[in-house]
């Protein structure tokens, strides 16, 4: 069986945050996820995540999870710490015939067709331990590969236990390791804390099985970028333009249109079809849906479903549905429980939430739709209200098919409009309204000669 142990238990200080590091966040996803995510598309059958600092955060985020099982680490003043002794609380999930890879949480960029190459590459040759290597232009703060004479790998020394001569070797340990289960448990048995940190390493398995004459390797990675480690924010903002560029590659391979992949942001897991054209600052969360032929111009979707040939221009849609042919903005705003017909237009600066709004219905600019049933072909003019609230309880209102709205009116809930009925503009209605009828509710119009003259406005 292939097994993944991924060490997930750090504090992350240098974050200066109190959310535990795997869980800062990378195109709306923990740094975790995409580890884990890498594993599971490269047929690793279990997947072992150990945790420590803010364990219960790390588990909560990952609950709803059924192909992920957590170790505890021990925390205290007598626990040696270290990267061995992180995999040595996974050893009672291990058998001795299980190829185990280890993996740090905080390394997103790692790929599945790395991961897959790298267990391929070790298992062929035999190994019992293999370690992920890259060559390094500058190979400060990474642990080194020494290889005697024959080029053999013979040991991993750490930075701060490296001499000037091993600080000048460019091969350096990625983190990421394959062992056979046995040979595992063979190496942690021995490992100590003779070291400058006073911590349990898993890079001293390596000497550990050369000296025991196990069979030791290295797979020399050749995108250095997805050994990124992440122990920063500023860090975490190089891993987000990595996988952006990553991710959006894909969609535009699908057949999706990026017009600025730099400049847009979307998340992994969102469904796009092809022919859409995203224009330049947008951001699509993964609970996306956006059909064929759909045109989005600066704008944020949030858990949503967009229609074919929809045309969204610099608003927001969340948790909302947006039927085909219909034109969004700009600066409309789609509230939650949103639910617009076909070929209806929501146009500049119109809000609508918790509504339903019927095919061919228009709503052109500067207007409130709250907790409506509104049906087709309505016509709602600008600076419509539905006041649906009055301090203490929400009202729904209903408006028919065809009925016609005019500016500047009030609906006050609960109403209901009739099919084809006709809201004089300037009206406040707060009374229901039969079909066909025409509402109109003004005070009489009193124009008073002279008045701004008297007031002496005018001389």
């Amino acid at each position: 069986m292939k097994v993944s142990v991924i060490l997930a238990a750090g504090e992350g200080t240098r974050m200066k945050s109190k959310k535990p590091k795997v869980l800062h966040e990378i195109l709306g996803r923990p740094m975790l996820f995409y580890v884990l995510n890498s594993c599971k598309h490269s047929q690793i059958e279990k997947n072992l995540i150990v945790v420590g600092h803010n364990k219960e955060k790390v588990c909560d985020a990952f609950k709803e999870d059924e192909d992920v099982e957590f170790i505890e680490q021990p925390i205290g003043d007598d626990v040696p710490y270290g990267t061995g002794f992180a995999v040595l609380n996974a050893l009672d999930k291990i058998e001795d015939e299980d190829t185990v890879i280890i993996l740090n949480g905080d390394t997103p960029i790692i790929s599945n067709s790395t991961i897959s190459c790298f267990l391929k590459f070790h298992e062929e040759r035999n190994n019992d331990v293999t370690v992920l290597s890259a060559d390094m232009k500058d190979p400060t703060n990474y642990g080194r590969i020494v290889r005697d004479e024959n080029a053999n790998v013979v040991a991993i020394v750490e930075e701060k236990d490296a001499n000037e001569k091993q600080k000048l070797i460019r091969e350096i340990n990625s983190g990421i390791f394959a062992f056979k289960g046995a040979s595992l448990k063979f190496a942690l048995s021995k490992i100590d804390t003779d070291n400058a940190a006073n911590e349990m390493y898993i890079t001293d398995a390596l000497e550990i099985l050369v000296e025991d004459g196990k069979k030791v390797d290295s797979f020399k990675l050749r995108d250095t970028r997805e050994i990124l480690g992440v122990n920063s924010r500023y860090e975490l903002s190089i891993a987000t333009e990595i996988l952006q560029e990553k991710i959006n590659k894909e969609y535009m391979l699908r057949g999706v249109g990026i017009v600025d992949p730099k400049s847009t942001y979307i998340e992994w897991g969102a469904e796009i079809e092809s022919d859409v054209m995203i224009y330049p600052g947008t951001r699509i969360d993964r609970y996306s849906v956006i059909k064929e032929g759909v045109e989005i111009y600066s704008s944020t979707i949030k858990n949503s479903e967009i229609g074919e040939d929809v045309i969204i221009r610099s608003s927001e849609i969340e948790d909302s549905t947006i039927g085909r042919g219909t034109t969004v903005g700009p600066y409309a705003h789609l509230r939650p429980n949103s639910r617009v017909g076909e070929n209806c237009k929501i146009g500049n600066f119109v809000e609508v939430k918790n509504s339903n709004i019927g095919n061919g219905s228009k709503m052109s600019h500067l207007a409130y739709i709250g907790d409506a049933d509104v049906g087709s072909g309505v016509n709602i003019g600008c600076g419509v209200v539905f006041v649906n609230y009055n301090g203490r309880e929400k009202f729904r209102t209903k408006v028919g098919d065809n009925a016609f709205i005019g500016s500047n009116s009030n609906l006050v809930a609960p109403i209901v409009v009739e099919d084809n009925a006709y809201i004089a503009a300037g009206s406040t209605i707060t009374k229901d309204v039969l079909e066909g009828q025409l509402s109109v509710e003004r005070a009489t119009q009193k124009n008073i000669d002279g008045w701004v003259k008297r007031k002496g406005f005018v001389k």
